[in-house]
């Protein structure tokens, strides 16, 4: 992924459990206790970014759903002032 470019929040999504999958190969080979807590650490960095995202997704949601009515309620109102 070019950092320079967003890509879509599916991508990223699954760059995100693709690298999840990463993390815990990293955590189940590590040798010894700070690889262990680093892997934990970046675990729970990459399970942040998915929630985020997921948020994201339903924030935008919403959004929709509050224009779609406020653009019912103008509709509305300006049919009342044609009548």
């Amino acid at each position: 992924m070019n950092p320079k470019n967003h890509a879509p929040p599916d991508q990223l999504l699954e760059d995100m459990e693709i690298l999840l999958a990463q993390i815990n190969a990293l955590e189940v080979t590590s040798k010894d206790e700070f690889q262990t807590k680093t892997a934990k650490i970046l675990r729970e960095l990459v399970q942040g970014q998915i929630h985020s995202l997921n948020e994201f997704a339903h924030l935008k949601k919403a959004i929709d759903m509050v224009t779609l009515e406020v653009f019912k309620v103008s509709q509305a109102i300006n049919q009342q002032r044609a009548d």
